[in-house]
């Protein structure tokens, strides 16, 4: 096993129907294993932070999920509130119809919105969605998030039919370098392909199969 791989995995339950004592559990078993975060929705942020007090695993959430189609400013208000309630890690959504149109200025707009609300506060990922981009537009994603000053791009949201490939860590790790970090998330599911993903250049994994990952199991369909 790539050492301490516990450390890079952000173990995460982003399904609507997840109730509060799966949440819960999601956040026990970070604590047992040592996960880096645990990633939810933000209605779930104060409960895993009250869970988690105490600890060093930290609380992700994700903004303008998993469309990624609303405003900078309703972006900047849900990452505030997101801080408020306890996040220390915000995986936003890129605006992707406007990378797509051309629109680069709304893009790192978008982003650098995030980044300034959460500045000194939380980390920033920022999410490209790559299932939906050409090779190019996920360049420009990745050099847009880097401008805007986020700490890291990350490949997927897990709700556009495609998920993290080795190609597309490899290509973003190339884009950015060592000015930010890479998540390998979508479909991340066993010790095998989290090891891939990291040899490529991912310094995060998301998945909700962690605890399978690190047991060197297969875990089941998920984030």
């Amino acid at each position: 096993m790539t050492e301490n791989m516990a450390k890079m995995i952000d173990h995460t339950l982003l399904k609507p129907e997840a109730t509060e004592e799966q949440i819960i559990q999601l956040c026990r078993e970070a604590k047992q294993y040592g996960f880096a975060s645990v990633c939810v929705n933000p209605a779930w942020v104060k409960a895993a932070a009250r869970e988690l007090s105490g600890t060093d695993v930290r609380v992700c959430t994700v903004i303008g999920f998993p469309l990624g189609a609303t405003t900078p400013e309703t972006k900047a208000f849900e990452t505030n509130n997101a801080i408020e309630n306890g996040a220390g890690e915000v995986d936003m959504v890129i605006n992707i119809g406007a990378l797509k149109s051309g629109d680069d200025e709304l893009v790192e707009r978008d982003i650098r919105a995030v980044v300034e609300a959460a500045a000194g506060k939380a980390l920033v990922k920022v999410i490209i969605e790559t299932a939906l981009l050409t090779d190019e537009e996920k360049v420009r994603a990745c050099q847009l998030a880097v401008k805007a000053g986020a700490d890291y791009v990350k490949t997927s949201t897990g709700f556009s039919g495609g998920g993290a490939t080795v190609e597309d860590v490899a290509l973003m790790r190339r884009t950015v370098g060592d000015k930010a970090g890479v998540k390998a998330s979508g479909g991340v599911r066993d010790r095998e392909t989290a090891e891939a993903m990291i040899a490529a250049g991912a310094t995060r994994i998301g998945t909700s199969s962690g605890v399978a990952i690190v047991r060197g199991q297969t875990g089941g369909a998920g984030y």
